[in-house]
């Protein structure tokens, strides 16, 4: 082994090749940067999928969950857990292979119906400067949590016509999963202390009227960990729209978890499969 080769990483592509199956010494994950919760999760996928490509990216997922970027860790953490998640519904997950050509996430089947995920995390930086969206000022001090939460459902929808460029070869069911750790958008240090009020029909609405354009998404999963929902003014509800909220005290859980199916799909989901995502709200 060359010097110049980091040991840690020399140890891990080793762990990952000789099919050692036991639980990761404490030593190596604090070496490493692992939880033992995410060390569970990591060693639980890492023997559910016994691909060469599923354990190089699971390679890789160990490192970037230790980088110093807050996005790149929060994408990491993002992918990790839905992943068992999905195993835990009963689903066979495989993780595809990187490359230039941009492409999902994770390879699923329940039975003999297949399906693709491709998840991402919306964080933003500090340093990013206010929109200027619907007449609002870019100073962060003239912006009330109202208008952030229109901010927000902007930022979202903008996401999801970018994202849907790159899953349009798909023949199966797409499912685009969004983390959105902070809801503030702005990186990892922020001084926010307060929640930022969402209105979730007008998202659920909004991103609904997006799908119908973009029929290569066949339903978009979004995670918000720290909105506040606003009370809802009527109690009507879209049809294509499952929603879970919690309350402030289940840490462990996402804030509001919503599954928004897309009408003019080109693929749709299966029940089974609708049910699977159901459970994972």
């Amino acid at each position: 082994m060359p010097r110049f080769r980091p040991r840690k990483t020399f140890r891990l592509v080793t762990h990952l090749h000789d099919g050692h199956r036991e639980p990761i010494p404490a030593w190596k994950r604090e070496e490493i940067g692992l939880s033992p919760d995410l060390e569970d999760r990591w060693t639980t996928l890492r023997q559910h999928c016994a691909d060469q490509s599923s354990h190089l990216r699971l390679a890789r997922l160990v490192r970037r969950i230790t980088h110093y970027d807050c996005g790149v860790r929060e994408s990491a953490l993002a992918e990790l857990e839905l992943a068992v998640q999905l195993i835990r519904v009963g689903a066979r997950v495989t993780f595809l292979p990187e490359s230039q050509a941009r492409t999902a996430d994770l390879e699923c089947c329940l039975g003999r119906e297949r399906f693709f995920v491709e998840i991402t995390a919306m964080v933003g930086s500090a340093e990013r400067q206010r929109l200027p969206l619907r007449g609002l000022l870019a100073d962060e001090e003239g912006v009330d949590e109202t208008d952030s939460g229109v901010i927000l459902i902007h930022r979202i929808l903008a996401r999801i016509q970018q994202k849907a460029k790159q899953l349009a070869d798909y023949s199966s069911p797409v499912v685009l999963c969004i983390s959105i750790p902070r809801a503030a958008l702005r990186g990892e240090h922020t001084s926010r202390s307060e929640g930022i009020w969402l209105d979730l029909k007008s998202l659920a609405g909004a991103v609904t009227v997006l799908l119908t354009k973009l029929r290569a998404v066949s339903a978009v999963l979004i995670s918000f960990w720290d909105v506040v929902p606003m009370p809802a003014k009527a109690g009507t509800r879209l049809a294509n729209v499952e929603m879970v909220e919690r309350s402030t005290h289940q840490r462990g859980h996402p804030r509001v978890r919503m599954l928004i199916n897309n009408p003019a799909a080109s693929a749709h989901l299966s029940e089974r499969q609708q049910d699977a995502f159901c459970h994972l709200l």
